[in-house]
């Protein structure tokens, strides 16, 4: 087929140059972008003076029916069309005519047009991906509610800490996914600008209402400047660095789940139909999807390098590399949601084992800071409290005991201002019922936090009456 821009050339263009230039098997993505933009910048044409009303509508019908063919499947891709812009002018030429139809790119650049289509598929994309965050952060805070109430060791360089609630730690992967969810809204605002009239660079010179465009394509506001307008991928650029920090939480928490999966902390039970198991071996449970997902990060990060190394050095305004934002893209997105959506319902399907984490509170020293906060409250200097509970987990350690299995006169030893009260610091229930400062594990606290975050999700039901 002639190319668009070919009255200029001479010769034709080799094969293996089309094939290595062609953006249509993955620009086909934004068929139904372009045929929204396509439509709006028909009116616009039309407002303008530039098209006459019955070709105005002759372009509208031709528009829609071509969007109809490619719903149900009657379209079949040129291969010697370059992209997705192409594809719809040759099909809307064909359809209605080459006279009319040739008139819709008047003042029009594929340059304006792909990063139009691609801001519309991006904003779309993104109301998608909110949804998806908020199931998950629903299934954290519902999770959360299910086992207030339940103790668990907090660990500190993968090494037990002091006592937690359960909820108190899935809250903090709800803060983390808020804040992703603030980040994504923000991204969403900066997607969300028309450069539609901004041409191949200069701007067009017919006098295009970019109000109504902004209006009838449903920007929140429009470009600036035209020569940035086509040259800007700062907001697939952001999107991607959004992507990367998304995934690093999700990995996180994967890896969390993995562990305490593990026969050697046993705290939790992943639901059968997200593990797969071993084609040799038979006894096997294995955590593939929280794998995988931990493994995707390194996919997405990929995908944010290969577009920021893209843009580094190019100059203004528009320049072919730019054909590399569109995979990059699609396959960070595909990752996203895949990876929210198989995890919102991995979090659902989660068993608790309350008597393994009874067990693991017992052993590991979680006290030892209680010890160190009571002799601080009976007149120590806490260095110095501090130096003495150290050297009562090493008199434990030595001879195989807890804490909280030593006598008043053991522990008298090392402190004769330890007394009797010292065995209510050792109760891990009375360590959490100290932290209730904002933020803190107390019981109080977490309900509250659990509460709050129902609020913001839009939650009604209450598992449990608090």
């Amino acid at each position: 087929m002639e190319k668009a821009w070919g009255g200029r050339f001479k010769e034709r263009t080799e094969r293996i140059v089309e094939e290595f230039t062609s953006s249509l098997s993955f620009d086909i993505e934004l068929f139904e972008e372009e045929i929204q933009a396509s439509k709006a910048y028909a009116q616009a044409l039309f407002r303008a003076g530039v098209l006459k009303e019955e070709e105005a509508r002759e372009i509208l019908r031709g528009l829609d029916e071509i969007l109809l063919d490619w719903k149900e499947g009657r379209i079949r891709l040129d291969p010697s069309l370059e992209d997705v812009h192409m594809l719809v002018e040759s099909l809307l030429r064909k359809k209605i005519g080459e006279e009319v139809g040739g008139k819709l790119h008047t003042g029009r650049s594929r340059n304006e047009q792909v990063v139009t289509d691609l801001r519309l598929y991006l904003k779309k994309r993104i109301y998608q991906e909110l949804d998806l965050l908020k199931d998950l952060m629903k299934a954290l805070v519902l999770k959360a509610e299910e086992w207030l109430g339940v103790l668990i060791p907090g660990y500190t360089h993968l090494r037990k800490g002091q006592p937690v609630l359960i909820s108190h730690w899935l809250m903090a992967y709800y803060e983390m996914l808020k804040r992703d969810k603030e980040r994504l809204e923000g991204c969403l605002e900066r997607v969300d600008v028309l450069p539609l009239g901004s041409s191949a660079l200069a701007g067009t010179p017919y006098p295009l209402d970019r109000e109504f465009l902004m209006s009838e394509l449903g920007f929140s506001k429009m470009s600036e400047n035209s020569i940035d307008a086509v040259s800007d991928r700062d907001f697939v650029l952001e999107y991607l660095g959004w992507a990367v920090i998304l995934m690093v939480h999700l990995s996180r928490i994967a890896e969390d789940l993995i562990l305490w999966s593990t026969e050697e902390f046993d705290f939790v039970e992943l639901p059968e139909s997200f593990c797969t198991g071993s084609s040799l071996m038979p006894q096997k449970k294995n955590p593939d999807v929280l794998e995988l997902i931990r493994g995707k990060v390194g996919r997405v990060l990929g995908d944010f390098c290969a577009l920021s190394t893209t843009l580094k050095g190019l100059s203004l305004t528009y320049n072919r590399d730019l054909q590399e934002d569109k995979e990059v893209l699609f396959d960070a997105l595909k990752t996203v949601e895949g990876s929210l959506r198989v995890f919102a319902s991995l979090i659902e399907g989660l068993r608790l084992k309350e008597l393994n984490l009874k067990k693991a509170l017992e052993r590991g020293f979680l006290l030892a800071t209680e010890l160190a906060d009571y002799l601080v409250q009976k007149g120590l200097p806490f260095r110095e409290a501090h130096r003495l509970c150290g050297r009562i987990v090493l008199y434990c350690e030595e001879r195989g005991k807890e804490l909280s299995e030593l006598k008043l006169e053991e522990l008298r030893e090392f402190c004769p201002l330890i007394e009797e009260d010292v065995f209510q610091f050792l109760d891990p229930l009375h360590a959490l019922n100290r932290r209730n400062l904002k933020g803190g594990t107390s019981p109080e606290r977490v309900k509250k936090a659990i509460e709050k975050a129902k609020r913001e999700l839009g939650i009604c039901e209450t598992l449990f009456s608090f």
